[in-house]
C-alpha cells in the first residue's frame, strides 16, 4: 500500500459541559475491524518507539494525552505527522515503515489494530523491510 493510503482522520467529537466524548466503531470511523487495542506511556524523555513495520496489520494511533511525532515511509516517501490531539488519529496501513519520537512528558498513545499480536507479522529490520517492499 502506497504512503498516501496513510491519513489522519478525524473522530466524532461530542462536547458537552461535562467533558467532552470522542468514539471510535470498527468499519465506521477507521477502516478495519478491531481485534485488539493497547497504548504507550512513561516514554522516558528521548526516547523512539516503533522501529518496525508490519506485513498485514492495519493500525489507528491516537494521542489520548500529550504529544508525540510519528514519521512513516514506504521505502520512497517519508511523510512526519504530529499528534497532539484526542479526537484525530493516524491510519497506518500494511507495509509501511513507522518510527515514533518526540513524546511529550505525560503521554499516551493508544494504538487500535486489525490484528491479535503475531511476532511473524513484523518487520524488524529496515533493510528486510525493503527487499520485502521492492520484491512485490
Amino acid at each position: 500500500m502506497p504512503l498516501e493510503d496513510c491519513r489522519i482522520i478525524e473522530l466524532p467529537k461530542i462536547n458537552s459541559p461535562d467533558g467532552n466524548l470522542t468514539f471510535v466503531e470498527s468499519d465506521n470511523q477507521i477502516p478495519f475491524a478491531i481485534k485488539r487495542v493497547y497504548h504507550v506511556y512513561d516514554v522516558p524523555g528521548g526516547a523512539q518507539r516503533g522501529g518496525h513495520a508490519h506485513k498485514n496489520l492495519h493500525q489507528f494511533i491516537v494521542a489520548m494525552s500529550g504529544s508525540f511525532d510519528i514519521t512513516l515511509d514506504d521505502g520512497k516517501d517519508k511523510r512526519k505527522f504530529h499528534l497532539a490531539r484526542s479526537y484525530y488519529g493516524l491510519y497506518v496501513c500494511p507495509m509501511i515503515w513507522r518510527e515514533i519520537d518526540n513524546f511529550s512528558s505525560g503521554s499516551v498513545l493508544m494504538c487500535i489494530a486489525s490484528e491479535k499480536y503475531d511476532e511473524s507479522d513484523y518487520y524488524r529490520q529496515y533493510d528486510e523491510f525493503m527487499r520485502a517492499r521492492w520484491a512485490a
